[in-house]
């Protein structure tokens, strides 16, 4: 007698794929339920209707592609959603703060803003401009480039290509405990050595060296990582042509990671380019034009800032003053960046024939 076998016929789901389409749709539904039930509960903050749509989009990816196309499927889907939902945590703010930046910024931003200084014009009073807070700014951080950087490579290649024993773990040890240092400790250092100590007066170059102090560990932390990620190939065959290692570290290891580097030097001077409290300690602010760093109060961006916003009492042109003032720094440091990529592609070693 025959056995006969009876099989299933397959599912019409087995092997689908959802739309490309999809996770927009999936996205526009979860935003769109998330307004209503924020209406209807009468919810006014947009934190609440976002965070309640974010949910929605991780629960709905996954019961609709469990459904499709398996669980296994299922969760990819869930931890892809789940990086898009960190990505927008991370990213609106960041837009939030620019646009709003922008707004209030652009309202006495112009040519005459950004070349006149406050001179003899009160907090309260149109006109005046930053010029002399740009002017303080690029000095003082200038100065403060100027000093750590060549200091910074320098203890960062004797890290990796020369540092042994307990004077190595010794300058690591104060590396990475001065990168957690506050800028109120460092400004305290420099007040009390070179202000109360050595009598010096407010400067900018006394601002300058509480920056220096902020701004060393971040280049010597960056700068010893790319240095580590140079193949110890390139090292080794230089070194075997004859080439004498400090040779070997000037002509292949910083050329090589001269991207990287330059990279960490933007970030340490987008860093300690908007530090205030070192400026209000050191250098103390000055409605004049000062071009002598050495000598006297001189301006900053981030003081001229904070002085505009105290003395505005949240509304009239000082408020819209420091708004602008504001927009400045902020397209500052967007330049620096984009001179830092454009220096590190220009410097970076070829790879075409």
């Amino acid at each position: 007698m025959s056995q006969i076998t009876e099989t299933q016929p397959p599912s019409s789901l087995q092997g689908a794929t959802l739309p490309k389409w999809t996770p927009w749709a999936i996205a526009a539904g979860s935003v769109a339920l998330g307004l209503g039930i924020s209406a209807a509960a009468g919810l006014d903050s947009s934190i609440q209707w976002g965070l309640m749509a974010a949910i929605f989009f991780v629960g709905g990816s996954y019961g609709i592609a469990a459904r499709v196309e398996g669980r296994r499927q299922a969760k990819d889907r869930v931890v892809t959603s789940l990086v898009w939902v960190a990505f927008l945590l991370a990213v609106v703010p960041l837009v939030s703060l620019i646009w709003e930046t922008v707004k209030r910024g652009v309202k006495v931003f112009d040519g005459y803003f950004l070349t006149h200084s406050m001179g003899l014009i009160a907090d309260d009073e149109p006109g005046g401009g930053i010029y002399h807070a740009i002017l303080g700014t690029l000095e003082q951080v200038g100065i403060a480039t100027v000093i750590s950087v060549p200091v910074g490579i320098l203890t960062a290649v004797y890290l990796v290509e020369y540092g042994r024993g307990n004077l190595a773990k010794a300058v690591t040890f104060f590396v990475d405990v001065m990168t957690g240092i506050p800028s109120i400790v460092a400004g305290l250092f420099v007040l009390s050595f070179w202000i109360l100590i050595l009598d010096m007066g407010p400067s900018g170059f006394a601002g300058s060296m509480a920056l220096t102090i902020l701004m060393l560990p971040v280049i010597v932390r960056s700068t010893e990582e790319m240095l580590k990620l140079v193949p110890n190939e390139l090292r080794e065959a230089s070194l075997a042509l004859g080439v004498p290692k400090w040779r070997t570290i000037m002509k292949v290891v910083l050329p090589t990671s001269i991207g990287g580097i330059t990279t960490g030097v933007m970030l340490a001077v987008a860093r300690i380019t908007g530090e205030t409290a070192p400026v209000l300690l050191l250098v103390w602010g000055s409605a004049f034009i000062n071009t002598d760093p050495f000598d006297g109060p001189q301006a900053s961006l981030p003081m001229y800032i904070y002085q505009q916003y105290a003395n505005s009492g949240g509304a009239g042109v000082a408020y819209d003053r420091a708004w602008a003032a504001a927009l400045t720094l902020i397209g500052f440091v967007m330049i620096l960046n984009l001179a830092a990529r454009g220096i590190a592609r220009w410097k970076a070693p070829s790879t075409g024939r």
